[in-house]
């Protein structure tokens, strides 16, 4: 099997890694599905000859990715000099395993053990003013003079300015395949980053950035860090999206303030006001976060509904019959435990059936609905 498909420290098979990455990339499998399918039955391998069944159960025909279509993936991944990390070896990053969703394969380039120091991560407005680009570099130098990783999306205004002032310590996460560059004018940045920090992808390479493709950036930006700087954003601002979930992760969320008659300012004003910790320069942040324990003292987040479930305990599961409690609204999984009166384990195999068949979508916050 191709290099970049071969494990790098786990004992892993290439026939496993092949079936895992085809898997993921078969339709309606996302993270939580492909965690419950492994947890199941044990494998990657027997989960794919499983996927037909339970496709018709959920009650729509069924078929995987192609396995040629994997081929070339893999062959792409190798050609872009990437290499295939998967979501149970040593060196995936430790934070990232910890977060709802967290990818079970990236793709990356450059130096995984930049993941495994201290992170922060640093996001903000596109259009910056120039006194917060300025000010993300000087953040940027400074916390990585302090040590830590400096973790961004690779977009233009504080994006960017953040890698330019952390090199070489800087991870850049993109919504692209490892191998598009996005935005154009950072091509320079991200061959860059990927040739002395690490560039990190979740899309398949060829892959070219979609809107929906930016939120699942984000998670993983949040994921990475033990806490997650806005240093300027409106109101509405994807960076916002960024700090919430963090917040819903337990990761510190902090905020530089500005003036109120600066609408780029306004987003991070509203953090500040809902939560989230001022700090005015680097050393505010080193002292938050040195040492972090998963105690933010930021209040920043947003409640998630708990409940009780291990995935291991799929593998003895029964599915329950809970169609008749979905709508077109999202509730939570809790919920439909409470209602139903079925164990967790139960209620999630039922669940899986009808995402593997199409019909369920999953939202924030542990919620599903039907499509």
């Amino acid at each position: 099997m191709n290099e970049a498909v071969r494990p790098q420290a786990a004992a892993l098979s290439q026939q496993e890694a092949f079936a895992r990455i085809r898997l993921l990339r078969s339709p309606n499998i996302g993270p939580v599905s492909y965690a419950m399918l492994l947890a199941r039955y044990g494998n990657a391998v027997a989960a794919l000859e499983a996927l037909p069944d339970f496709g018709k159960k959920g009650g729509r025909q069924y078929r995987a990715a192609p396995q040629d279509r994997i081929e070339r993936e893999v062959e792409g991944v190798r050609a872009a000099g990437a290499k295939y990390l998967f979501h149970d070896q040593p060196d995936y990053p430790a934070l990232l395993a910890e977060i709802d969703g967290a990818p079970p394969i990236i793709t990356y380039r450059g130096d995984l053990s930049l993941a495994a120091k201290p992170c922060v991560a640093m996001v903000g407005a596109r259009n910056a003013s120039a006194a917060a680009v300025k000010l993300a570099r000087e953040f940027g130098q400074g916390l990585a003079e302090a040590g830590f990783t400096v973790v961004s999306g690779l977009a233009r205004g504080i994006d960017g300015a953040a890698h330019e002032g952390s090199f070489p310590s800087t991870i850049g996460v993109i919504a692209s395949g490892i191998d598009i560059a996005y935005p154009p004018q950072h091509t320079d940045l991200q061959e860059r980053i990927a040739s002395e920090g690490l560039l990190i992808a979740e899309q398949p390479p060829g892959t070219e950035p979609r809107g929906s493709h930016f939120p699942s950036r984000n998670r993983i930006i949040a994921g990475l860090a033990s806490g997650t700087l806005v240093v300027e954003a409106a109101v509405k601002s994807g960076s916002l999206i960024t700090a919430r979930l963090a917040g819903e992760a337990g990761r510190e969320v902090m905020a530089i303030p500005g003036s109120p008659l600066e609408a780029r300012s306004h987003g991070c004003n509203h953090l500040i006001r809902e939560g989230a910790v001022l700090v005015q320069a680097p050393v505010d942040v080193v002292e938050l976060l040195t040492g972090f324990d998963g105690s933010p003292r930021s209040t920043f987040r947003e409640p998630v509904s708990p409940f009780d479930f291990e995935p291991a305990e799929m593998a003895g599961a029964e599915p329950a019959d809970i169609a008749s409690l979905l709508t077109t609204a999202p509730v939570a999984i809790d919920e439909l435990i409470r209602q139903s009166g079925e164990s967790a384990a139960a209620v999630q195999l039922a669940l899986l059936e009808l995402e593997i068949a199409g019909r369920l979508e999953r939202h924030a916050a542990g919620r599903v609905s039907l499509k």
